[in-house]
């Protein structure tokens, strides 16, 4: 009897245009599933990054670009930047959230119409571009304003400390009086030159403040580039010519699903079945805890189900239970959620350890470290001297672009390690994003491109989901699983040229 082999379950590829595609995060993803990515980023850096692992790339801002530029792409993914919508304290982020959620509907209700031509549609994305622009440019009038108060505010201030040293105080009561001043709270001096500093010191913060609530009225550019995505997708669908993505897959940090809900709508009215997930990163493999926002969106009558986490989520001083801990632990510390009988148990999350452990089988020259603890460079819990701590055995804390500034202290002590040991690698900080150990950051502000970088394993996850519906059960887990391994190992090719807007030629996805 001749030997049979396995069906390959390697489904056919994809083209995908990536917008705001940062270091490579979902390329590198894509890449080892075997779908083709072109990305759009417009930090150089970033670039620099995306050239040397030889990914695809155009430089620039994704307004400069449009769908029509890349007829041929099959898939749209991104992640805009939104950091207006989690401004913490102030009003400034729900005003920006709101704002984006009214041009949404107007979008919506425009495409909404069997009679809306595109030439009615368009006009109504000119009129928000326009409305965008405008803000856009008070706001840079009102900043210029600001940094002027700011230099005079600075130079009163001078003065007034110069005053007061003059008057005989001391520094530690010059440094009250300023935190006084700077907390906008009044001060008495009978000095008449000194009241009159302090009187133009205060009159300028009422200035300032005010310019502080013009600019949060007028909000940030980067309210108009969420809305990106959804125009290309309105475009591809609406526009004479062109033919509506295959999929589409968005995503960003929690405060966003709201917008992520109203896209729904929007694609629900362009014939795609959609879902939005709020996804833990070490639910799926990811040795770190990270929120993330996800808009998975396909053309089609097969409905998107929520995907299924693999890993257990990390609970701080939780036994983990998962199919990876001992037998012992499984039997001590049973689970107290209601499983399903029929269900595969989940693996534990994946500490820190396991994954520095694994890069260094793949990169022995990365250091080896006794057991530590990881000390924030953020506080904790609202006091920002309190620094945020995580062991080296449990999950990492969010990766951040501050992430070279983590101290590494002995497990369990303020003791620092060895210098060459006190911080992580920029390639150890890669690994814990579930970069490859052989991904070759390039260019500055290299941790800050890791901290904003999507978790290519998360990313693996996301694709093979929606991309790959016709893979279930088995099938579906062999192909993550290969992935997984295969993104680990993953090598870069040959550096990439980075192309600028107008050089279409010869591009697969542009068809010149």
């Amino acid at each position: 009897m001749s030997h049979i082999e396995k069906k390959d379950a390697r489904p056919v590829s994809f083209r995908i245009v990536d917008l705001f595609a940062g270091p490579g995060g979902l390329d590198v993803a894509a890449d080892v599933l075997g779908y083709e990515v072109t990305g759009i980023e417009w930090d150089k850096d970033a670039c620099a990054t995306r050239s040397a692992a030889g990914m695809d790339t155009f430089h620039g801002d994704v307004r400069e670009y449009s769908a029509a530029h890349f007829p041929h792409a099959q898939v749209l993914t991104g992640g805009p930047p939104c950091q207006t919508f989690t401004v913490a304290g102030h009003g400034a982020g729900r005003r920006a959230l709101d704002d984006v959620l009214r041009y949404i509907r107007r979008l919506h209700a425009a495409v909404s119409t069997d009679e809306a031509e595109w030439d009615d549609i368009f006009r109504i994305w000119r009129e928000i571009s326009a409305e965008l622009e405008e803000k856009a440019a008070q706001a840079e009038k009102v900043k210029a304003e600001k940094r002027e108060v700011e230099a005079l505010r600075s130079v009163e201030r001078k003065a007034i400390k110069k005053s007061l040293q003059e008057r005989g105080s001391s520094p530690e009561e010059i440094k009250s009086i300023l935190k006084v001043l700077r907390a906008s709270r009044e001060v008495e001096f009978e000095d008449t030159d000194l009241k009159h500093l302090i009187e133009e010191y205060s009159a300028l913060g009422v200035r300032l403040n005010d310019l502080k609530a013009k600019l949060e009225e007028l909000g940030d550019e980067r309210t108009g580039l969420v809305l990106q995505p959804l125009w290309w997708v309105i475009e591809r669908s609406r526009r004479p010519g062109l033919q509506p993505y295959k999929a589409v897959i968005l995503e960003q940090v929690p405060a966003v699903l709201p917008v992520w809900d109203e896209y729904a709508k929007v694609l629900n009215t362009l014939d795609y079945r959609t879902k939005t997930q709020l996804m833990c990163t070490e639910a799926f493999g990811v040795p770190q805890t990270r929120k993330r926002a996800v808009l998975m969106a396909r053309r089609g009558k097969i409905a998107i189900p929520e995907i299924d986490e693999t890993h257990e989520r990390y609970r701080p001083g939780a036994v983990p239970t998962g199919s990876s801990a001992t037998t012992d632990q499984r039997e001590l510390f049973p689970s107290t959620e209601e499983q399903d009988t029929h269900s595969r148990p989940k693996e534990t999350w994946v500490s820190m350890e396991r994954a520095l452990e694994k890069a260094r089988s793949i990169a022995p020259h990365l250091p080896d470290r006794p057991a530590f603890t990881v000390i924030s460079n953020y506080g904790t819990g609202g006091d920002p001297v309190a620094r945020g701590r995580r062991d080296h055995d449990v999950p990492s804390a969010t990766i951040t672009g501050k992430v070279s500034r983590n101290r590494l202290v002995h497990k369990g002590t303020n003791t620092d390690l060895p210098d060459e040991l006190a911080r992580f690698t920029l390639a150890e900080a890669g690994v814990l994003q579930t970069f490859p150990v052989a991904y070759p950051w390039s260019g500055k502000n290299q941790s800050q491109q890791i901290g904003n970088a999507v978790p290519p394993r998360l990313a693996l996850h996301v694709l093979r989901h929606v991309l790959e519906p016709e893979l279930t059960g088995d099938e579906a887990r062999a192909r993550l699983k290969q992935a997984v391994a295969d993104l680990e190992t993953w090598k870069p090719r040959e550096p990439a040229q980075v192309r600028q807007h107008g050089q279409w030629q010869g591009h697969p996805l542009t068809g010149r």
